[in-house]
């Protein structure tokens, strides 16, 4: 059994105690990859209606942009920018948002965390909603981009018959981008982790 601290609330927490947690904390950190493959994985086999099942759309999603030539990161975030589907019923690209932030670049984050704004572009006004929500936010440095990811990568992967680079192929890519947190409240002002 693995050492545990001994406080019952937190401001009786000693240096030795948040040793403790901060050892398995770095342990529990390293799989973060693993589990969001894991989570990944429950979005296949479910359509929500669509053509195509969560999982697949993901990763046409991310296919597409690798197709076009994009880097990891974009990749990555293509690739997950659906993932919050399964907890997040109404707010799933907040959810992204939240996993991807430590790790991608501001630019990447609010087009991941904004992307669901601007794919109602192609869909609100059939459901009474207000096609052009998107606008509010069109003198953002980030807007182009996230109509261009919305155009030309998420709004286009919904074909039974597209092409869909397996998850194994964009696992290692995935692995790289959450490898170390780029910003992170537990980094040391010297850059090292907590």
């Amino acid at each position: 059994m693995n050492a545990r601290a001994t406080f019952t609330h937190m401001e009786d927490g000693s240096a030795a105690d948040w040793a403790i947690i901060a050892q398995d904390f770095a342990q529990y950190a390293a799989l973060l990859p693993d589990r969001i493959l894991a989570h990944l994985r429950l979005l296949d086999g479910d359509f929500g209606g669509f053509p195509v099942d969560r999982l697949t759309h993901s990763l046409q999603t991310a296919t597409l942009a690798h197709r076009d030539g994009r880097d990891e990161e974009y990749v990555v975030c293509a690739l997950l920018h659906d993932i919050g589907d399964t907890l997040g019923s109404y707010n799933h690209a907040d959810i992204a948002a939240a996993i991807l932030k430590p790790f991608v670049s501001p630019e990447n984050h609010w087009m991941v965390e904004k992307h669901a704004i601007f794919q109602g572009y192609y869909f609100f006004h059939h459901l009474g909603l207000d096609r052009h929500l998107r606008e509010q936010f069109k003198d953002h440095p980030q807007f182009e981009q996230t109509i261009e990811f919305c155009a030309r990568y998420d709004a286009a992967a919904f074909d039974p018959e597209g092409e869909t680079l397996p998850l194994d192929f964009f696992e290692p890519m995935l692995r790289r981008v959450f490898a170390k947190p780029r910003q992170t409240i537990y980094a040391r002002p010297d850059g090292s982790m907590a």
